[in-house]
């Protein structure tokens, strides 16, 4: 199979997650948007084309289907990609992790967008840096200390083997680390599974030549994870 990835140019944002699958199985696949333009998304939110509708990137397409939703397209690749373990059980609990990493996403997004994703981030400052402290705080420390839990309940790894969730996870970190350093490093004793999952995923064989490539752009300001110095701090001691 020869997959078909649509996401924005320019940032890595939601699709990286997918990209991040796609790459460390060695799958066939082209990142349309990278050589067609942004313009080729456009077709699929209007309803131009067969199969089911997404709402908005990413989404991807594989012979006949479309599949939108980050969750819904790792559920959907996890078995064919061998990033998932085998029965249901199992797959259940990858898409709620999965589905939990993208609550925390969104609250990561909306730390710098508090207030309407369309308007600037200058505009809306002042409410960023109180909805980043609440992140800082409160969120960043309950998400994390969550997935330390599981990664050492699951023996270094979300699911007990490596798996889409564990690449997820890496990304969660990296871009973390980009966007609240400060933050991050006052965490850092508290999250050494996730620190030690995070080095094991990028020495991955295939991984470590995406990361190594040019597919792999950097964080910028233009996506999820953003530095803002203003936005980011320590954490108070207990948190």
């Amino acid at each position: 199979m020869h997959y078909r990835l649509y996401y924005w140019t320019g940032i890595q944002g939601r699709g990286e997650f997918v990209r991040l699958a796609l790459e460390d199985a060695g799958a066939a696949y082209t990142d349309v948007a990278r050589e067609d333009g942004d313009d080729a998304i456009q077709p699929f939110l209007d309803g131009d084309r067969d199969g089911a509708r997404p709402f908005a990137p990413p989404f991807l397409v594989a012979g006949d289907l479309i599949v939108a939703q980050v969750a819904n397209i790792l559920q959907f690749l996890g078995p064919r990609l061998d990033l998932v373990p085998e029965g249901e059980a199992a797959r259940l609990q990858a898409l709620q992790l999965q589905l939990t990493i993208a609550d925390l996403v969104t609250e990561v997004h909306d730390s710098h967008h508090p207030i309407a994703s369309a308007a600037y981030y200058e505009d809306q400052k002042d409410a960023a840096k109180h909805r980043a402290a609440d992140l800082r705080e409160r969120r960043l420390p309950k998400f994390l200390g969550y997935f330390e839990q599981v990664v050492a309940q699951g023996d270094g790894h979300a699911l007990g083997v490596h798996s889409y969730v564990d690449l997820s996870l890496f990304q969660i970190v990296r871009g973390l680390d980009y966007a609240y350093p400060k933050a991050m490093q006052a965490l850092a004793q508290k999250i050494p599974q996730l620190r030690r999952l995070e080095a094991r995923v990028a020495e991955r064989p295939n991984i470590a030549a995406y990361l190594a490539s040019e597919r792999r752009l950097a964080f910028n300001t233009n996506g999820i994870f953003r530095h803002y110095p203003e936005l980011d701090g320590g954490i108070a001691a207990g948190n």
